[in-house]
């Protein structure tokens, strides 16, 4: 009995005295370390960067040395030894190895199962000569049955003289398949003659309003078909299959991830003379499903057709704007006019080589002005396609009218693409807190038609003007309209900072350049507020969605200097 007494008061003894070291300060945090299974005193990293160039798109703090990520969100941001504080036993450091990292970029304009699609067509992006537009319809109609449709896209006559291609060039290699080809802005396509008769073109056709026919002298259709004409045949084609949609998106999204892009505005696939219907089908049959099956790999904020925007407005009652971490319903996109590529973007002044022809107003103003009025009296944020300099201002007017009619609120009106800018325009997208949505890469197509297009002083006034439009405190998104230009965010930050077109020995309109800093800016933070996903991304801020990108380059001074870099990895 005492033997037992004597026992039980060594151990009581014994467990004061571990108890009494383990509550000293020091020891305690020892202690902990060496107990990694047990929850610790403070939150752990799961990633910690270091050694790098981390640039943060946050102005707040522009640059870091190290960075810390837990559950997918950055946890903290500063020199090594105070992000190494939240290390723990399971966490990962990776050496940057001096390498820059940005935020993970964001798109803010593309159509993205409409290029994955795209992808699995024939190829005519780059084609240069007519023979060989010829060559690969031919390789195609090899390994197509009889009956079915040929379809492909991204041609730009520009690159082999500024000829436009007729169903003349194809017909005698497609007797038995229909075919279209889209052109590369979407806003033209030819069609075979097989196709014009499925369409049931011929003289007498009715052209939708917003749209062209082409005919020769005699009256008949030279096979293309402008923006809302082009519904005649879009409309014959067999809609693809869910499963062939997403394969389409698993392809765009592993394509945008070697480019840095880790999220994307989807405008859909929603062009002039194409159904409202088919973005919607998307949202459904792929969106939802990809995220139900956990394979959603882009963040994706999704715009809807404006024609629809009474059911958008039900479905963010009913689900909210954000659908987890990778779907954010972003609101609904029109279009004002056509594209400078196929003579129908709207100008105040006639194209130089059709003196007649001033563009198209694709949607008549009074429609437009009603549904954007509904649309935004609604809460969803309107994007509005204008590339014409008359257009945009049409556009800018129309927004004026709608904030003095629904009253002022944070709506961030967007005009996509504010391509040509009539003298003085720039400055009012500051003034009315009008967000520009633009595409860089644009102008290594359009340097060269331009001037054809609309006269080298025009062009040379009007044209992408990206520093004005920062110098008026506008919000400038930088996007690619992909597949219309390359996904290629490094690429259009170059084109932006440079503004110098293949074969070009100087810049186009060099006073329009910006700064790394700038145009870095245009593809993170700036994009994020102009889709009002800045709360989650666009900088690498405490707090937020750690999306990131590991350049090649090593030197920041390097980087803005040779406006070179290639992506390593993508986070």
């Amino acid at each position: 009995m005492n033997l037992l007494i004597l026992v039980s008061a060594s151990i009581s003894l014994f467990l004061a005295i571990v108890s009494l070291y383990l509550l000293h300060p020091t020891h305690f945090v020892t202690y902990w370390k060496k107990l990694p299974l047990l929850s610790p005193p403070h939150e752990v990293a799961d990633l910690i960067l270091t050694n790098g160039v981390i640039y943060t798109s946050d102005d707040s703090l522009p640059f870091a040395h190290s960075m810390a990520v837990a559950n997918g969100r950055v946890l903290r941001l500063g020199n090594h030894s105070f992000v190494k504080e939240l290390a723990g036993y399971r966490t990962q450091e990776l050496d940057l190895g001096g390498k820059v990292v940005v935020p993970g970029f964001i798109d803010s304009h593309v159509h993205f199962i409409y290029g994955g699609l795209q992808m699995m067509q024939v190829k005519l992006r780059g084609v240069n000569e007519k023979d060989e537009f010829i060559r690969r319809i031919k390789e195609a109609v090899q390994s197509t049955t009889h009956g079915s449709w040929i379809l492909g896209g991204g041609w730009n006559n520009d690159l082999w003289g500024g000829d436009l291609p007729a169903a003349s060039w194809i017909d005698a290699i497609t007797p038995n398949n229909p075919v279209w080809l889209s052109r590369m802005d979407g806003h033209m396509g030819l069609a075979n003659s097989v196709a014009l008769m499925l369409a049931g073109i011929t003289n007498l056709t009715d052209v939708p309003k917003g749209g062209t026919v082409m005919r020769t002298a005699s009256g008949e259709s030279t096979g293309l078909l402008i923006d809302s004409a082009m519904t005649l045949v879009v409309s014959q084609i067999p809609e693809y299959s869910a499963d062939d949609r997403r394969e389409a998106l698993l392809r765009a999204s592993n394509l945008a991830l070697t480019r840095g892009v880790t999220t994307v505005v989807d405008m859909g696939r929603y062009f002039p003379g194409v159904q409202a219907d088919l973005s919607w089908e998307d949202f459904s049959d792929v969106y939802l499903w990809a995220n139900s099956m956990s394979k959603m790999k882009v963040r994706v904020c999704l715009f809807f057709p404006m024609v629809t925007w009474s059911r958008l407005t039900d479905l963010i009652n009913k689900m909210g704007r954000a659908i987890g971490q990778w779907i954010y319903l972003g609101g609904v996109k029109a279009f004002a006019d056509g594209s400078l590529g196929s003579s129908s973007a709207l100008f105040y002044e006639p194209y130089v080589d059709e003196p007649d022809n001033y563009g198209l107003q694709v949607t008549e103003p009074e429609a437009l002005l009603n549904m954007t009025l509904e649309s935004d009296l609604s809460g969803l944020q309107v994007a509005i396609h204008a590339i014409g300099d008359k257009a945009n201002d049409m556009i800018l007017d129309l927004h004026s009218t709608v904030a003095s009619t629904n009253g002022m609120r944070d709506r961030r009106f967007r005009i996509e693409h504010a391509q040509h800018l009539a003298s003085g325009t720039s400055g009012r997208f500051g003034k009315q807190g009008v967000v520009a949505s633009v595409q860089p890469d644009h102008l290594l197509d359009d340097a060269d038609s331009a001037s054809k297009k609309i006269g080298k002083d025009r062009a040379e006034r009007e044209s992408y003007l990206f520093k004005s439009l920062l110098d008026a405190n506008a919000l400038v998104a930088f996007g690619s309209d992909w597949p219309v230009a390359d996904i290629n965010p490094l690429s259009g930050i170059k084109t932006a900072m440079r503004r110098k077109p293949p074969t070009w020995k100087n810049e186009w309109i060099p006073s329009e350049c910006i700064s790394l800093d700038e145009a870095i800016k245009a593809y993170t933070i700036s994009a994020a507020r102009a889709s009002f996903i800045d709360n989650d991304l666009g900088s690498l801020s405490i707090g937020k969605l750690a999306d990131f990108v590991i350049l090649s380059t090593n030197s920041w001074e390097e980087f803005a200097k040779e406006a070179s870099a290639s992506v390593e990895a993508t986070y």
